[in-house]
């Protein structure tokens, strides 16, 4: 008997930004993912975090709208918020 494991794929988080684009440190905390810019940069260093599904280990990546970040099994989505 064969059995069928169907993974459902958790949503993007969707988080404005007001401005033309966002580090990916400063990113982290806002989405409420780090508590602190020193956590956002371990993270990050480690390999931990992925940009558009690739590794980034740059703390001062500039994200813009369009832009999704994976960290910690979770995708955040940077959209833009019309001021």
């Amino acid at each position: 008997m064969k059995v069928r494991v169907r993974r459902i794929n958790p949503s993007e988080v969707k988080i404005p930004i007001t401005t033309e684009f966002i580090k990916l440190e400063s990113f982290l905390k806002l989405a409420n993912a780090v508590e602190s810019g020193g956590m956002a940069k371990n993270f990050i260093l480690n390999e931990e975090v992925t940009v558009n599904g690739e590794v980034c280990t740059m703390r001062g990546k500039k994200l813009r709208p369009g832009d999704v970040v994976g960290f910690d099994g979770s995708k955040y989505l940077v959209t833009q918020e019309n001021p």
